[in-house]
């Protein structure tokens, strides 16, 4: 049975209630990455189309390929007729090129490249072909648990069914973030002039990265369907948020609106700790169990992100399926802790079990047994009131 208990965590701030950030973008997600706090989400969850923002997939599969020894970055790959024969943002390549995979990275960073892609995609690709890929593409983002995502190219290129969300993009953002942290850096060039050739195609399109405002990456898109979009990550202070917008008119209104989100992030909100690794938040029934009940426990440290002006008082509930069905092993994630600012999205974290919980033996299992069959039946609420009457009156 799925239960929900209410909590009465508080913190102290201003009696002012939260507002969720006015987003001109058809989709957007912001999330702060150290305490993984939520701190907006519109359409988060619908598939849509992202347009060079999946490019960043090919990246993280790139960078995965190399990392494993089936690239290297200074491997010379030869340019197909299908790579050249892209148009859009591209490297001007052509089929006598052979490009190394280091440039083939930044052309795909900085110049957006469709056609990198494709000479990456036909390298790693067990069959040698874009397709081949773009399923392995998929099915890579499913095992990261980008569940909405479905990829039928390298580079977003408009096609039919190629879509993600915008909480994938976060999802996706933050591991190339952890995962390849000596590749991030280069999401963070401003220019790359490959070759000399393409004098008109040497600048990155992430016009924040100029601004000053800690923004490092990652990867803006654009497609007459999508609309102008962005995919970016920024740093002030030790706090990192990334943010995902979509949708937008302009590529003037891109930057506007994304400046806004990240100014808004770091301002409004401040950092509260919850408790540390092992603080017991609830607890929950056990079934046939040595005990009757288990302790739900925070797996790690958490702090979360509190709006400065929000409620002095926020709404948290755990959320499990109970009773918990013994064995349980201490560590078992058993349990989410719910955590919402009215007018903020909810963000959820794990609980696990504070204690190994071993199954019971036969006879307290059969009492506990017959007792919850008795609590069903209505029988143990009528043998209470029926004793209370039996029993002798105090005063006498």
């Amino acid at each position: 049975m799925k239960t929900r208990l209410l909590l009465g965590l508080a913190f102290a701030t201003l009696a002012t209630t939260a507002h969720a950030f006015e987003t001109r973008a058809t989709a957007a997600y912001v999330i702060d990455q150290g305490t993984g706090t939520v701190l907006l989400s519109k359409n988060a969850n619908q598939p849509m189309p992202p347009a060079s923002m999946s490019k960043l997939m090919t990246l993280y599969m790139t960078f995965e390929a190399i990392a494993d020894g089936r690239l290297s970055p200074d491997d010379m790959l030869p340019v197909s007729s299908h790579a050249a024969s892209f148009g859009g943002s591209t490297m001007f390549l052509d089929t006598t090129d052979r490009v190394s995979v280091e440039d083939l990275i930044r052309g795909i960073i900085v110049l957006s490249g469709n056609d990198a892609c494709v000479v990456l995609a036909e390298a790693i690709s067990p069959d040698g072909t874009e397709a081949g890929f773009a399923r392995m593409m998929t099915d890579r983002a499913q095992q990261l648990g980008m569940d909405d995502s479905v990829f039928k190219n390298s580079s977003g290129w408009p096609a039919d069914g190629h879509v993600m969300s915008m909480r994938d993009l976060a999802i996706l953002a933050e591991r190339l973030i952890e995962d390849f942290p000596t590749y991030y850096p280069l999401f963070a060039e401003t220019e790359f002039a490959f070759d000399g050739r393409a004098p008109a195609n040497t600048r990155n399109r992430n016009s924040l990265l100029g601004m000053n405002i800690g923004v490092d990456g990652l990867k803006t898109g654009h497609t007459r369907e999508a609309g102008y979009g962005l995919t970016g990550s920024a740093e002030q202070d030790g706090r990192r948020v990334i943010f995902v917008v979509t949708g937008l008119d302009t590529a003037a209104q891109r930057a506007e609106e994304s400046e806004r989100l990240v100014s808004w992030a770091f301002r409004q909100f401040a950092e509260k700790e919850v408790g540390a690794a092992g603080t017991q938040i609830a607890e929950a029934p056990v079934w046939m169990g040595a005990e009757t009940s288990v302790g739900l426990t925070l797996p790690k440290d958490l702090t979360i992100l509190a709006p400065m002006l929000g409620e002095d008082s926020l709404e948290a509930t755990v959320d499990y399926t109970g009773p918990i069905e013994a064995p349980i092993a201490a560590g078992d994630t058993l349990a989410e802790l719910v955590v919402r600012f009215e007018g903020l999205p909810e963000t959820r974290y794990p609980l696990v079990a504070g204690a190994d919980i071993p199954r019971g033996g036969f006879m307290p299992n059969m009492r506990r047994a017959a007792t919850v069959l008795l609590e069903k039946a209505g029988i143990t609420d009528a043998l209470d009131a029926a004793a209370e009457e039996l029993a002798p009156d105090e005063a006498s």
